[in-house]
């Protein structure tokens, strides 16, 4: 299974967590406003907005919060007026490392993620270093026991999808960027419960990693993670199954 995957993994259980602390709901305003400012208050004109919303109530956020972050974006209403910027760095052993951040502040925020880069023995890279090695793709997760692995791939691939794997949890459906919603509706339309509809970065080659070099890499990831400004971390990683299991249970 490769890195990313991996990853995903600890985020989504990070995500309760993160959830009772009020930090993904920090996370998903950004998003909102962000989306409302570039595309327009409606979400059904504005695909990104329609997908931060579904983010939220996900989450539980309620409508009020929803509603104020929209028109907080489109400047009906006064609020911190944040910008996107990606960073784009290494991590122990040559890993890639793509940080989409959403910040009020630029220069604070460059100093932190170069801060905790360092501190895990990895390094900020210049813009572009690595953007080239991901595809932004859409990740769409359906939850095992739903439905039968072949009906899903049948509906999913004529929708459009390029590839389904299965893991414990659920089918990771993926998809490009312009069969996105397509799939997603096809989905719905067969009644087949989604569990996330995301999308995200996706490696185009994975760097193997073990030892000393992977508890770094996982623990300089989920440090990113946990930052305020940054909104997404995206890497190329693969490590061993039973490395990936000890470490992901000290996590």
């Amino acid at each position: 299974m490769a890195g990313h995957n991996k990853w995903s993994q600890i985020k989504r259980k990070k995500a309760a967590i993160d959830q009772k602390r009020g930090k993904i709901f920090a996370k998903i305003i950004k998003e909102i406003s962000i989306a409302a400012r570039e595309g327009g208050g409606d979400p059904e004109a504005n695909p990104r907005l329609r997908l931060a919303i579904q983010m939220a109530k996900d989450a539980n956020m309620p409508q009020d919060n929803i509603t104020r972050a929209i028109k907080r974006g489109t400047g009906e209403v006064p609020g911190m007026q944040y910008e996107e910027v990606v960073y784009e760095g290494y991590g122990p052993g040559g890993v890639a490392i793509l940080m989409e951040s959403v910040t009020d502040n630029r220069n604070r925020t460059v100093a932190e993620i170069r801060h905790l880069l360092s501190k895990h023995n990895g390094r900020l890279g210049e813009a572009g270093s690595v953007s080239w090695m991901f595809t932004r793709k859409g990740v769409i997760r359906v939850p095992t026991g739903k439905i039968e692995e072949d009906e899903l791939l049948q509906v999913a691939i004529e929708a459009g999808a390029d590839d389904m794997q299965p893991t414990d949890d659920y089918y990771e459906i993926t998809t490009g960027i312009e069969n996105f919603e397509k799939v997603k509706q096809a989905l719905t339309e067969n009644n087949i419960p989604v569990d996330s509809a995301e999308l995200q970065m996706e490696p185009n080659s994975i760097v193997p990693i073990e030892g000393k070099d992977a508890e770094q890499v996982l623990k300089l990831i989920e440090a990113l993670d946990d930052h305020d400004d940054v909104q997404n971390v995206y890497t190329n990683f693969e490590i061993d199954d039973e490395v990936f299991d000890k470490l992901a249970q000290e996590s």
